[in-house]
């Protein structure tokens, strides 16, 4: 697949938006009305301001997440409502995929920060990620890098995460058992002293 079929997928995609019914359509419906600047301009430009402001931007890092973030949550609230399993996979996948980028985002984040036009291109890899397409960023990475680490290391894992369970468990039945007990002294040297 060339750059200019995926350019043209792209362009497809951004007009089958655009005349759509939706809220972000009928505020630019709106403001076509209103100022007489046809919806695709407005668009364009509102993508090229957001562009600008991840670069330039002070809180660049809050827009970055909240368009990681924001557009995900939602679609994937519609997954879980909906029947289907396959959109389901689709955005656990990516929720695995984020969750392994954030996680060696916040290990390496003083050396990230100082790369000019980070939030700009992490962004983006987090719309390629969220794209709707089978070649997606989550599909790529998950069945590339994170599927094979999982199942190269997934006994020990699951070893390791038994182990810590019982751990845990043990720890609050003691905590349990001790914080009761020391109740229960209180509650005998309170009644002691008032007795």
């Amino acid at each position: 697949m060339g750059l200019l079929t995926i350019l043209s997928s792209i362009k497809d995609r951004a007009d089958k938006f655009l005349n759509e019914k939706n809220v972000v359509t009928d505020f630019l419906g709106k403001l076509e009305e209103k100022t007489g600047i046809r919806k695709k301009i407005l668009a364009v430009g509102a993508v090229s301001l957001t562009g600008l402001y991840l670069v330039y931007g002070y809180g660049a890092a809050l827009l970055c997440n909240l368009i990681g973030f924001a557009y995900p949550a939602y679609y994937s609230v519609k997954a879980i409502e909906s029947l289907s399993k396959e959109d389901d996979t689709k955005w656990l996948t990516y929720w695995v995929v984020y969750g392994v980028f954030s996680l060696g985002e916040f290990f390496s984040d003083i050396f990230l920060y100082w790369f000019p036009f980070y939030y700009a291109f992490k962004c983006l890899f987090l719309l390629w990620c969220m794209a709707p397409m089978s070649w997606n960023g989550s599909q790529f990475i998950y069945n590339r890098v994170v599927r094979p680490a999982f199942l190269r290391h997934e006994a020990a894992v699951d070893s390791l995460v038994s182990d810590l369970g019982s751990r845990a468990m043990s720890a609050a039945e003691n905590l349990t058992r001790e914080g009761t007990d020391h109740c229960r002294f209180l509650l005998f040297e309170t009644k002691k002293l008032f007795s």
